[in-house]
C-alpha cells in the first residue's frame, strides 16, 4: 500500500481544502475533512496494490522480493484488498456531502480510481500517456480536497494541472529506476519541476503572500533538485531511485507551499509536519 506515499496523498487533500478557504470558516466541520482523508487513503492504497497485482509477472524478474512474487501474498488476496480499498474510498467520498446522492467528491473519487487502474494496466507502458495518466491521479486528488467547497472547484479547477505536471516529471524519472536513466529525461523532468515552482511563486506573489511562502518554496526546491542534480551527473539506478523517492516525499512540501501561497501559513506548517512521518514510513516500506 506504500504507507509513506499515502501520507503525501493526505497532504494533497489538506492543500486542496486550504485553497478553498473552508478551514477559515467559523462553522467548518471536521467530518468532511475526515471522510476526504479516508477517501484518499483508499484511493492511493488501492491504486498501488493493483500496481503490484498487474506487475506481478514482471516483478518475478526485476523485484522478486516484492510481496506477490515472493509468495508472501497471493495475487487473489491482493486484488481483493485493492478492490476493498477503492470501494471504501468511494463510499467515504459519498459522506463528504451526504445530503447529495452524487457529489463532486464521489465523481472525483471514481475518476481517480479509474485513472489508477488504467495506468496500472495500460498507461505505464506508454511513453507520453503514462506520465500524464499518473499525473491525472494527483491532479484530481487535489481537486478531491477542493470538492469540500464545490464552488471553489469551479474557480480553481485549473490548479489541478500543476500536480499533473509534477507527477509526470517523477513518473518520467521512475521509468529508469531499475536499469539506470538518460540525462535527456532527467533534464526534461527538471524543466517540469521549474514550471511548478514558478507557478507556486507566481500565485504567492499575486496573493501577496510571497514573503510567507518563499521559505516553503525554497525548501521544496532544495529537496527535489539536490538528488536530481546528482542523478544527472551520474544516472545510475541507485541515484535515479533516490531522486524518485525525494520527489515523492517532497509532494508534502509542494502542498505546504501551495497552502502558504494561499495565505495559510499555519496549515502549511501542519502539512510540513507530515514529512517526518512519511520519511519514517519510507524507511520501513517501499516508496517506489
Amino acid at each position: 500500500m506504500r504507507p509513506a506515499n499515502i501520507v503525501t496523498a493526505i497532504a494533497d487533500i489538506l492543500a486542496g481544502i486550504v485553497i478553498t478557504g473552508y478551514l477559515a470558516l467559523p462553522e467548518y466541520s471536521v467530518l468532511p475533512v475526515f471522510f476526504l482523508v479516508v477517501a484518499t487513503v483508499g484511493l492511493y492504497g488501492g491504486g498501488v496494490v493493483f500496481n503490484d497485482v498487474f506487475d506481478a509477472e514482471l516483478d518475478k524478474i526485476e523485484r522478486p522480493e516484492r510481496p506477490i512474487p515472493s509468495g508472501l501474498v497471493s495475487k487473489q488476496s491482493a486484488s481483493f484488498l485493492g478492490l476493498l480499498l477503492l470501494l471504501m474510498a468511494i463510499v467515504a467520498a459519498g459522506f463528504v456531502h451526504k445530503e447529495r446522492l452524487f457529489s463532486l467528491s464521489v465523481l472525483f473519487a471514481v475518476i481517480i480510481a479509474i485513472a489508477a487502474l488504467v495506468y496500472n494496466k495500460w498507461g505505464k507502458h506508454h511513453l507520453l500517456l503514462g506520465p500524464v495518466n499518473m499525473g491525472l491521479c494527483r491532479g484530481f486528488n487535489l481537486l478531491l480536497g477542493m470538492s469540500i467547497v464545490p464552488a471553489a472547484v469551479r474557480q480553481y479547477w485549473w490548479l489541478g494541472f500543476f500536480p499533473i505536471i509534477y507527477i509526470a516529471a517523477i513518473t518520467m524519472i521512475s521509468r529508469d529506476e531499475v536499469h539506470g536513466g538518460k540525462k535527456k529525461t532527467l533534464y526534461a523532468a527538471a524543466f517540469l519541476y521549474l514550471i511548478v515552482l514558478a507557478a507556486i511563486k507566481w500565485f504567492a506573489f499575486v496573493n501577496d503572500q510571497l514573503l510567507y511562502a518563499i521559505g516553503f518554496i525554497l525548501l521544496f526546491a532544495i529537496i527535489i533538485f539536490l538528488p536530481l542534480i546528482k542523478a544527472i551527473k551520474d544516472p545510475v539506478a541507485t541515484n535515479i531511485r533516490q531522486s524518485v523517492k525525494a520527489g515523492v516525499l517532497a509532494i508534502i512540501l509542494m502542498n505546504a507551499a501551495w497552502a502558504a501561497a494561499f495565505g495559510s501559513v499555519g496549515w502549511a506548517l501542519i502539512i510540513v509536519c507530515l514529512l517526518p512521518l512519511s520519511v519514517l514510513l519510507a524507511r520501513l516500506f517501499a516508496v517506489t
